[in-house]
């Protein structure tokens, strides 16, 4: 009997090559999402999509008030994406404590299914700067989910793996496709329309587009 695991799954680039290699190594899936209140909705739709085509066992989108306390660009109507790559230091499309949340939901989710494996699609090469990106962030989000839970107490730890944290971004589409992942099914795009396509100008267009370039790939994204 295969072992469970959690997969975060946004309905992008990074997210879905993690799902691909996780079943690649033989985990029964169980992708979560979140609406948190963001501007970029279709990728919401897309996870949905992408679960089915994947067949997990089972996915769930939870909601979230993070647009109550506002402060970031994905969430607030008065805060524009930028969409001038002239950013510098952590971008306003950072949304507070973003992934100490969902992992924490990702955490309780594991602990009810018996799951010990929870996969996250964060990147610390290619990416815009978040700080709940980094290897630290982990390692310390490790230590607090050992502490923390019934499950680790009792001598059964939750592993976080992280694949893609020190890929480029070209890498982890060339390990995508390796997998037969199908890119054109993801949204990516801070400004996607509700058809999923993509402005081609926020910092995470540029990243994807670049990342196929670099990986001397057709970008398969659908713009506006």
């Amino acid at each position: 009997m295969s072992k469970k695991a959690i997969i975060l799954l946004s309905g992008g680039l990074d997210s879905i090559t993690v799902l691909a290699l996780a079943q690649q190594q033989g985990f029964s899936c169980y992708t979560l999402s979140f609406d948190y209140g963001q501007k970029h909705a279709a990728e919401l739709i897309a996870a949905a999509k992408i679960s089915k085509k994947y067949q997990v066992v089972a996915h769930k989108i939870i909601s979230l008030g993070i647009n109550a306390i506002s402060g970031s660009a994905l969430t607030d109507a008065d805060i524009q994406v930028p969409t001038n790559n002239e950013t510098t230091g952590i971008p306003v499309t950072y949304v507070p404590a973003r992934n100490t949340i969902f992992l924490s939901f990702a955490l309780g989710w594991a602990e009810v299914l018996g799951a010990q494996d929870i996969f996250i699609g964060v990147n610390a090469v290619d990416y815009s700067g978040y700080p709940d990106c980094r290897p630290e962030f982990i390692q310390a989000f490790q230590t607090m989910a050992n502490l923390a839970t019934k499950t680790a107490v009792e001598g059964k730890k939750i592993q976080l793996h992280t694949p893609l944290i020190q890929l480029t971004k070209a890498e982890i589409i060339q390990q995508g496709l390796a997998l037969a992942v199908d890119y054109s099914a993801t949204v990516s795009c801070y400004l996607a329309d509700d058809n999923g396509h993509a402005c081609g100008l926020c910092d995470a267009c540029r990243l994807r587009s670049l990342g196929f370039q670099q990986a001397y790939q057709a970008d398969p994204t659908l713009y506006q």
